[in-house]
């Protein structure tokens, strides 16, 4: 029996760099149902990604929105003395500069923190009386585009070590791009807008908090997506708006005085950025007619300033009785430079992908109504429909959800790498001498499938291979790379994905034993199969990741 048909129950988990959320559905009675109450706050799709430890970083005692600000005391010294929470995390999980990456407190391991919140989140999942939940609910957890294996091989080891899948290995954990689960969602918004759907296709554009990820589909038939590019993304989401924030307060309250805030008092800190966000960078418009300046009131938001600044900033703050005023321009520059890089990605997608007959922007920084304008300013002649749909924050983890309510939805993929194997040939008369082993083999890479081939669902690439006659063995090794073609696997870009090792005892055959070796990639983690076709035997699914 297929362990799907033991499937009762899918959890979509959308783990994302700034806000995290989940979604839930009975596959008998498939009504999505979106989480919308987290600790200390009801009636939001999100919480945030964030967590609060004890002083040895051992145990959490927060998560979500209460481990990240606090509300400030009005009188005395503050009373929001806390370690500091920890916060974008996930970051670490990408291929950014380390300089990118938010550093983490002495003693305590991404892989940890990203357990950790993967287990918080678990407390608040739905059980049903009797259920078995490691054997009867299928786990859907997204990703962003640019995420490697490796990537995806440590997200789910820390979904394992969380408690969510009861094996390492188990399938009852699949794995959905951002951008391919928005693309699902918005496949029904699609076919408002044409009669028929076959061979349109649509461009998704994911703006989250910390990632912009992009992929452009095209309906083949009925409910089924292929994917017309490949995926792309960069990390230009919402939360460098915050960071530009930050910086032209630093402007105002010196550095000095920054670097005490977010050691000391970081609570207060991030209270001051939330009120930020939600008085000004959400309602901000692009539209210098709509705009207010904005008076941000230090000794209200974040009173504790008031001890630590000093020299020619405290004077210019008592001069403006402690409020500093954030005008059009001023807040305009904060979003301009992350809005640029999303532009910039777009035109990509669109260069590379033809003809696009809608856009669509999900996630929750297209919700900003001045990314939405720059957008349709620049993308207006060549895509007549740019659409938001409802609650567009929602849009990925609904349509993961649906993906694993359907997982034949989608058809078709690119690949963002060439995948091969290592073999041993025979010593060409131009090959480097110095690659010579045993006086007569050469190790190189052979390309099974090339970056940029559309697959489809469960098509195998591969074919037969002979070992050499005395081996007991035949050993698989599988690397990848981001350029069309490789020679070497030791040479730059080329990374080690895992190996099979069959085992082939009949020495006495000599090289007429052949093992048919297959890379599939119909689901978001690679399945490897290697047959000896002589004895049948078949070994699937071993790669060890490099985690």
């Amino acid at each position: 029996m297929s362990w799907r048909s033991d499937i009762r129950v899918v959890v979509a988990i959308d783990f994302g760099t700034t806000y995290s959320g989940f979604a839930y559905a009975h596959k008998q009675n498939p009504e999505i149902i979106t989480n919308d109450v987290w600790p200390e706050v009801i009636g939001t799709i999100k919480t945030n990604t964030v967590l609060q430890y004890d002083e040895k970083y051992k145990n959490v005692q927060e998560w979500g929105y209460p481990a990240l600000a606090k509300r400030p005391q009005r009188k005395g010294r503050s009373k929001n003395v806390v370690y500091k929470p920890v916060e974008l995390f996930k970051l670490h999980l990408g291929d950014i500069p380390e300089s990118e990456k938010r550093p983490l407190p002495k003693g305590l391991d991404y892989k940890k923190a990203i357990t950790d919140y993967l287990r918080e989140m678990g407390t608040l999942e739905v059980r049903w009386p009797g259920l078995d939940f490691l054997n009867h609910v299928l786990m859907v957890l997204t990703v962003p585009a640019e995420y490697s294996e490796k990537s995806k091989g440590i997200l789910r080891e820390c979904a394992y070590n969380a408690g969510l899948i009861g094996n390492l290995k188990s399938e009852k954990l699949q794995f959905s791009t951002e951008p391919e689960a928005a693309a699902i969602h918005c496949m029904r918004v699609l076919k408002e807008y044409f009669a028929t759907t076959e061979g349109k296709s649509f461009l998704i554009v994911d703006a989250g908090g910390g990632t912009v990820d992009l992929t452009t589909r095209r309906f083949i038939t009925g409910d089924q997506l292929g994917e017309v590019t490949e995926r792309t993304g960069d990390f230009c989401g919402s939360a460098y708006v915050d960071r530009e924030f930050l910086k032209l307060m630093k402007r105002h309250i010196g550095d000095q005085t920054m670097n005490i805030l977010e050691e000391q008092h970081y609570g207060q800190l991030q209270y001051m950025v939330q009120e930020f966000c939600r008085r000004v960078k959400l309602l901000f418009t692009g539209n210098p007619e709509e705009f207010k300046i904005f008076e941000l009131d230090l000794e209200e938001v974040c009173p504790v300033v008031k001890q630590y600044v000093t020299g020619s900033y405290k004077e210019k703050l008592e001069d403006d009785e402690w409020i500093i005023e954030l005008d059009f321009e001023s807040v305009k520059a904060m979003f301009d430079p992350i809005i640029g890089r999303i532009i910039r990605l777009i035109s990509g997608q669109l260069n590379a992908g033809g003809e696009c007959s809608v856009m669509f922007l999900v996630g929750g920084f297209s919700e900003s109504k001045y990314l939405q304008s720059r957008i349709r300013q620049e993308f207006a002649s060549r895509i007549k429909d740019i659409a938001v749909p409802k609650q567009p924050q929602a849009a990925i983890v609904r349509g993961a959800l649906d993906y694993g309510l359907k997982m034949d939805t989608i058809k078709t993929r690119v690949l963002k790498y060439t995948y091969g194997i290592e073999v041993q040939n025979l010593h060409g008369m131009f090959d480097p001498p110095e690659r010579k082993v045993d006086g007569k083999y050469i190790f190189k890479f052979h390309k099974l499938v090339e970056r940029g081939q559309e697959v489809g669902v469960d098509e195998a690439f591969g074919e037969s291979f002979k070992p050499l006659e005395h081996t007991t063995s035949l050993r698989f090794t599988v690397y990848f790379t981001k350029e069309k073609k490789g020679t070497y696997c030791d040479e730059l870009g080329m990374s080690l994905l895992g190996e099979i090792i069959v085992d082939m005892p009949d020495t006495y055959l000599g090289k007429e034993r052949p093992v048919d070796f297959r890379l599939m990639f119909g689901r978001m983690e690679i399945t490897a199969i290697a047959k000896n076709q002589l004895t049948g035997h078949e070994y699937k699914s071993t790669f060890k990741l490099e985690l």
